[in-house]
């Protein structure tokens, strides 16, 4: 498939995209004093006296102004008088986590009126009960709009906690001005031009997924034994030296540098990076498929605003006027028709509109209960440092 970044496009920029045919160890916070009741543990909504709300998000996630571009979320200001306060402070799930813990597990405010989690942390945050409820009346959009395949999760089939930002594949990025091609997850760990200058990704869900698939096993059904072989492949891998570093979303500077030639990449960033020799492609093991989901925190006190920011999201035009920025597959039925008029060359885009071919080689990691996951993590520490 044709380079798909939005950058190029537009501005004669960007990175390529290229298809083919989410660290510590997870801190204890199941426990019965880190669990709090939602229904008790909230603040009075002040939403209607402060037009205003503080968000919390990921790196290279949302339109910017441009000369006579309107970012959406200066729309949103305008047309609802709400000021947003967005800071794009979440690097990694379990950095973010440290740092909204103490608050949240002890009934405390985060300062925040709405983050957004990939599936498996906002998974567990719901089930302790740190996150509100939303009002259903309030996010209608939310409710007529999701596209299907992300309406139901199992851990929160209503939507009653959470809505897709975006949604994401994982996959393999490299700099073609240094190196040639990176086909497979198995070549980025054992090619000799690329000792200790790939990296990987912090978020153990992501790593292991691939991991797996290198030795043939399913990540959203395998077994202890399939475990061992994938943490020992990837202790090997950094013992040997192949691996240089686990980050976050940094990895983009270090690939554009040179300090790393190739890597494990989520694809919107290198869609974002600003860096025509960038390009992101799909392993031939198959590809990673994720959503990161807005929820409003115990004790927000603007969740009205929170949840009108929401609303206004899932606008099918809005949906496409942000997706066609940042290239991360669209939650909002609708905006595949919305941007005929917003960018004609995005509508055929899967990076943002995905085809079933390209789904049906996606994975996701499987649910973890509480012993594992904390073994996982754990096994996944000891090998990253972390």
């Amino acid at each position: 498939m044709a380079d798909l970044d939005r950058r190029t496009l537009l501005r004669g920029l960007g990175g390529a995209i290229v298809l083919g045919g989410s660290a510590a160890v997870l801190p204890v916070f199941g426990t019965p004093d880190r669990k709090q009741n939602p229904a008790t543990c909230k603040a009075e909504d002040v939403s209607a006296a402060e037009k205003s709300l503080v968000f919390s998000n990921w790196p290279e996630y949302i339109d910017e102004d441009d000369g006579d571009y309107v970012s959406t979320l200066h729309e949103f200001e305008d047309k609802t008088g709400i000021k947003v306060s967005y800071t794009a402070d979440i690097n990694d799930n379990n950095e973010f986590f440290a740092k909204v813990a103490n608050q949240l597990g002890s009934c405390s405010s985060s300062k925040r009126d709405l983050f957004a989690l990939t599936d498996w942390m906002a998974a567990r945050m719901i089930q302790v009960g740190w996150i509100q409820k939303l009002d259903k009346s309030r996010v209608p959009n939310l409710h007529a709009n999701i596209i299907d395949s992300l309406a139901a999760p199992a851990w929160d089939k209503g939507r009653d906690y959470s809505a897709p930002w975006q949604s994401g594949l994982t996959g393999i990025a490299y700099n073609k001005k240094k190196v040639k091609e990176v086909k497979s997850f198995s070549e980025l760990l054992t090619r000799p031009d690329l000792k200790g200058r790939i990296s990987m990704l912090t978020e153990m869900r992501d790593t292991m997924a691939f991991l797996l698939l290198v030795d043939g096993a399913d990540p959203g059904d395998f077994k202890q034994a399939q475990w061992e072989t994938a943490i020992d492949r990837l202790r090997k891998s950094r013992r040997d030296g192949q691996v240089r570093s686990f980050t976050g979303n940094e990895y983009v500077q270090d690939l554009s540098s040179g300090n790393i030639l190739a890597c494990e990449a989520w694809s919107g960033d290198i869609a974002n990076a600003g860096d025509e020799n960038l390009v992101w492609i799909p392993p031939e093991e198959g590809i990673i498929i994720w959503a990161d989901n807005m929820m409003v925190p115990n004790l927000a006190t603007h969740q009205e605003n929170a949840e009108k920011l929401i609303n206004y999201y899932y606008e099918p035009e809005i949906g496409a006027k942000l997706a066609a920025y940042n290239s991360y597959i669209c939650p909002v039925k609708g905006a595949q028709e919305a941007m005929e008029k917003v960018d004609p060359d995005q509508v055929e885009n899967e990076l943002i509109f995905p085809t079933e071919k390209t789904l049906s080689r996606t994975h996701r990691f499987m649910a973890l209960d509480e012993a594992t996951m904390r073994t996982y993590e754990g096994d996944f520490a000891d090998v990253t440092g972390a």
